[in-house]
């Protein structure tokens, strides 16, 4: 575990070849308050600071994308036992309730070198994620399978059947809203498994998806009842206040479900301090996808990424970066 993990740094053609010309330095600006420090140890503490100072939980990802080597596949694995194992010795969790302790989310294009948007077949990523998935069931620690672009919709739903029928129930997944088939997708999911639901940041083509924000936004409320009254825990995650109390104060009490069968979810960096500590005030759960990296270049190799998949993300990057707090 010596050498350091190697990143695609350009990978493909990018929507905005602009972004291209964006500093290395100034990317590492803009991502900074996005990213929870380049170490396993940071994100943890990170995690914990956040639990005791404001009663939010976690779910920890390891920014790891566009994988070019074998060790890289495995020092991904092994990162992610050891974080494993970290968060559950870290005596600020140990009081927690299960729900509230962080969670780790897991993209599975991290664990192969033939990523299926490249034509590969994902060759390793089932069997590094069942490792992993199994470690984190030993020690008691929920995971996520995160959705990437729709070329991974299938494998991902196949893996993620075949692991709870191996036991692993404690594994969750994410629905994209924008995409048209998402609605089909719900009868796919097994029985009361935890459910993050999105707008999704991959750019996908008309054909198979919708491009209207608000039209994604009021999927997930939809979704979101039907996901309730089917039995499974609803992770609400976005940034849209309105949709947020609508989310809490409509879809909530119309399903009469308990605060334990849902929470809202935000990305680590964005400033919804208000709104987070009003929820929690309610008594509403709530937690912080919480990035991290083994060293800058992933973390800018994550940026970079996300502003060609979402190129008005660089004035939303601006705007909270500038006005924190």
């Amino acid at each position: 575990m010596a050498h350091e993990p190697t990143a695609r740094h350009d990978p493909a053609p990018t929507v905005n070849p602009l972004i291209r010309l964006i500093p290395p330095f100034l990317v590492r600006v803009f991502a900074r308050p996005y990213v929870a420090g380049d170490s396993v140890e940071q994100a943890i503490r990170t995690a914990s600071q956040l639990w005791s100072e404001r009663g939010l939980g976690s779910s920890l990802d390891l920014l790891a994308e566009d994988i070019e080597d074998e060790d890289t596949v495995q020092r991904n694995t092994d990162t992610y036992l050891e974080l494993i194992d970290r968060t559950v010795g870290e005596p600020g969790f140990a009081a927690a309730d299960a729900l509230d302790r962080p969670t780790v989310s897991m993209k599975l294009s991290s664990y192969t070198t033939r990523p299926l948007e490249r034509g590969g077949d994902a060759r390793g990523a089932a069997d590094a994620i069942r490792t992993i998935a199994a470690h984190a069931r030993r020690k008691g620690l929920r995971c996520t399978l995160d959705m990437e672009s729709r070329h991974w919709t299938d494998f991902t739903f196949d893996l993620l059947g075949q692991l709870h029928r191996e036991g692993l129930t404690d594994v969750g997944c994410v629905l994209q809203t924008r995409l048209d088939r998402t609605e089909a997708d719900l009868d796919r999911l097994p029985p009361g498994i935890r459910v993050r639901l999105v707008i999704g940041i991959y750019a996908e083509p008309e054909s198979v998806a919708i491009t209207d924000k608000r039209e994604m936004k009021e999927r997930m409320l939809r979704f979101a009842r039907t996901l309730l009254e089917r039995g499974h825990y609803v992770e609400f995650a976005t940034h849209d206040e309105p949709f947020v109390r609508r989310f809490v104060d409509e879809v909530v009490p119309a399903t009469g479900v308990g605060p334990d069968r849902f929470e809202v979810q935000m990305l680590y960096g964005v400033p919804r301090d208000r709104l987070l500590g009003e929820l929690r005030g309610r008594g509403v759960r709530c937690r912080l996808y919480v990035p991290f990296a083994l060293g800058w270049p992933m973390a800018i190799a994550y940026l970079r990424r996300r502003l060609d998949e979402y190129p008005s993300m660089v004035f939303l990057v601006a705007r909270n970066w500038l006005f924190r707090g």
